[in-house]
Parts: structure tokens; C-alpha cells; sequence
């Protein structure tokens, strides 16, 4: 893969890698979300949830957030100890 090298924003300006309706840019965003799943694996629970206000929305997306991050790191942790051969 090429690398380039800009000198400032105005010489970015146009520049794409992939053409928009270029069948190799979707199999590249499909790639990238792969990576983000198998990284994160981000967990939801199913349905529709409604809210009475947009602080209390924001709040539970936040506990959504946080879990997530949370059995990530979880995760990580348990794939350390795995590799290093010992137990918790």
C-alpha cells in the first residue's frame, strides 16, 4: 500500500482512496467492522426502549457503554492470565 504524505489539510482536499460505489470500499467497511466486533463485541439488549426524557436515554446508553467496556477489559484480562499460563 502506498503511504502519502500531506504538507497541510488543502492538499488532503479531494484525495480518496476508495471511489464511492467501489465494490472494494464495502468489502474494506465490512473488514473494519469485522475488526470491531471480534475487538469489542459490543452487547445490547433487544427491543424497543422508550424514554420519558432524553437524560434518562443518555444514562442508559452510558450503562450500555460501560458494560461493554467493562467485559472487554474483562476479556483482555482473562486472555493475559490465559497466555501467561496462570490462574486468577
Amino acid at each position: 500500500m502506498a503511504i502519502r504524505k500531506f504538507r497541510s489539510i488543502e492538499e488532503m482536499d479531494g484525495y480518496r482512496w476508495y471511489e464511492p460505489g467501489d465494490p472494494v470500499l464495502f468489502r474494506a467497511i465490512r473488514r473494519v467492522w469485522e475488526l470491531g466486533y471480534r475487538t469489542v463485541r459490543p452487547r445490547f439488549p433487544v427491543g424497543v426502549h422508550k424514554h420519558r426524557t432524553l437524560a434518562s436515554k443518555n444514562a442508559l446508553q452510558e450503562a450500555w457503554a460501560d458494560a461493554n467496556f467493562s467485559a472487554y477489559q474483562q476479556r483482555l484480562t482473562d486472555e493475559l492470565v490465559r497466555l501467561q499460563g496462570g490462574d486468577r
